[in-house]
């Protein structure tokens, strides 16, 4: 692999689509990059979690929100809202929304590339 490389979010290695949800994923030797679009009415307990299952999401994420503004809170009660300009870290055991009628853009960087997007892969 080379010293410097780069790929566009425009020809993703992956592209996940669940309702409301795209989101593009390029992977960079052991990093995944996401490109994270969710529409407003977008929440992961009606959007994704009847894709993979589960009582909430179990990925962790790393990211930077671009647009927009979310919720989220995790299982142990604990409450967060994220908008445009904020890095994140959310732990699994969570469920988020969208808030108000902006979409929400953001990326997240996963090492692995196995744990990427609002969802969990195996």
């Amino acid at each position: 692999m080379p010293n410097l490389y780069s790929k566009s979010f425009n020809d993703p290695d992956e592209v996940k689509a669940p309702e409301k949800t795209n989101a593009a994923v390029v992977k960079l030797g052991n990093i995944a990059a996401s490109r994270i679009e969710l529409q407003p009415g977008w929440k992961w307990s009606e959007c994704v979690k009847p894709v993979v299952g589960g009582h909430s999401c179990q990925a962790g994420h790393v990211g930077v929100v671009v647009q927009g503004t979310m919720k989220v809170v995790h299982d142990d009660g604990s409450e967060l809202q994220v908008s445009a300009g904020e890095a994140y870290y959310f732990a699994p055991g969570h469920d988020g929304w969208v808030v108000g009628d902006e979409t929400f853009i953001g990326y997240e960087f996963v090492e692995g590339g196995k744990d990427f997007g609002p969802w969990k892969t195996s």
